[in-house]
């Protein structure tokens, strides 16, 4: 296929899916709106009808003419989204407008384990939640993997994960979706959720840090709606932000950092919860159970944390110039008991900076990085569309 028919491809598949809600625009409109004739937008929707990306459904209306039939992404094809964190590992397939149809998750500790052996056990989780939607009818035509640790995408390694003790680690990606035609693209995990909020956000600025709280803490820098990654693709690392200076010693090395304060475990560290005996959801529980009831020691910890978070954000805020951040993760979680000392610090340290209507919560829960991650793979399958005929 040659390079112009290759972006017109492209260009037809993007009206289309991009198409307003409820929006199914016809060959002729598609014609209309990217200036190709009607003869080449018809042997190009066949194609992508031929690769099972769209279908035909219902009729347009075309003004004062005759209905033509309307075209949409097709709900029967679908990318499968995949996570691995410290601890636990999740797999679920969305269609390719990014509604979620099946998720599952699995509580392990991964620190201990070789990543070929979380590797091995996300794969029999992926084949699960793919067999699923098999049995509904719907095919999985690639996935994305979502891993909190910088990430070499093009070479398919985590160049350093912390806080899973992996440095310089190949990932054999084809084996977690084998017989797909788009395999498997690797991801930041705190990016993926940065980009699935982009997404799935109801309203708000599109230029945002979101920040992610798990075990360790992590951020994906938005601006224009475009997640921004730096020339070595690590900006946005606000868990390494510096906020004690003789601080606790960090998993990355330094010392002092917020993951070390506002970190999961350190939380629960700080509110006398034994995360040890516990999985992560069920001292997670414990500790939203503990902030209800008023326990002094949990409060204190989430008010420590939200403190640090604010002079982390007010930094991050003067030197990259952002006006609103979305909180993830456990911050999302914990965000009643979080946002009051959060704020404070806020306006102590970058008085006018963030407003508090400006520091959200997110409302996308533990799925946002494979939804991310999915639709990174669905936007890069729209751009290049000719990849499901080769």
């Amino acid at each position: 296929m040659g390079d112009v028919r290759r972006s017109n491809l492209a260009l037809v598949l993007g009206r289309i899916a991009y198409a307003p809600a409820g929006v199914h625009p016809s060959r002729a409109q598609v014609a209309g709106a990217t200036g190709l004739t009607k003869a080449s937008v018809s042997s190009l929707v066949l194609d992508l009808l031929d690769a099972g990306v769209i279908r035909e459904v219902g009729l347009s209306q075309q003004g004062r003419g005759r209905p033509g039939v309307g075209l949409e992404l097709n709900s029967a094809r679908a990318v499968l989204g995949m996570e691995i964190n410290v601890d636990y590992i999740s797999a679920g397939v969305t269609d390719l407008t990014g509604n979620l149809l099946a998720l599952e998750t699995q509580e392990r500790d991964n620190r201990p384990a070789a990543a070929g052996t979380v590797l091995a056990a996300l794969a029999r989780l992926a084949a699960q939640v793919r067999a699923e939607a098999a049995g509904s009818g719907v095919q999985v035509l690639g996935g994305g993997l979502a891993v909190p640790g910088l990430v070499d995408a093009a070479a398919a390694r985590v160049i350093t994960a912390p806080n899973l003790g992996w440095s310089d680690v190949d990932l054999d990606l084809d084996a977690l979706l084998p017989d797909t035609p788009l395999g498997v693209s690797l991801f930041n995990e705190a990016n993926a959720a940065a980009l699935a909020e982009v997404r799935h956000r109801p309203s708000g600025s599109s230029t945002f840090l979101f920040v992610s709280g798990e075990v360790g803490v992590g951020g994906g820098l938005v601006i224009g709606g475009e997640l921004f990654t730096g020339p070595e693709g690590h900006a946005g690392e606000v868990g390494h932000v510096v906020v004690e200076p003789d601080g606790m010693p960090c998993s990355c090395g330094g010392a002092g950092c917020l993951e070390t304060v506002a970190g999961q475990e350190a939380i629960f560290v700080a509110a006398g919860i034994d995360a040890d005996a516990r999985t992560r959801s069920q001292s997670m529980a414990v500790l939203v159970q503990e902030l209800q009831s008023g326990v002094p020691s949990a409060l204190s910890s989430v008010e420590r944390a939200g403190r640090y978070l604010g002079v982390a954000l007010a930094s991050t805020a003067r030197v990259v110039n952002i006006g609103a951040v979305v909180l993830g993760g456990h911050f999302a979680v914990i965000d009643p008991w979080l946002r009051e000392p959060l704020l404070a610090s806020l306006e102590k340290h970058a008085p006018g900076r963030l407003p508090p209507g400006q520091v959200t919560a997110s409302t996308l829960g533990q799925a946002g990085a494979l939804l991310g991650a999915a639709g990174s793979v669905v936007r890069s399958l729209i751009d290049a569309p000719h990849l499901l005929q080769q």
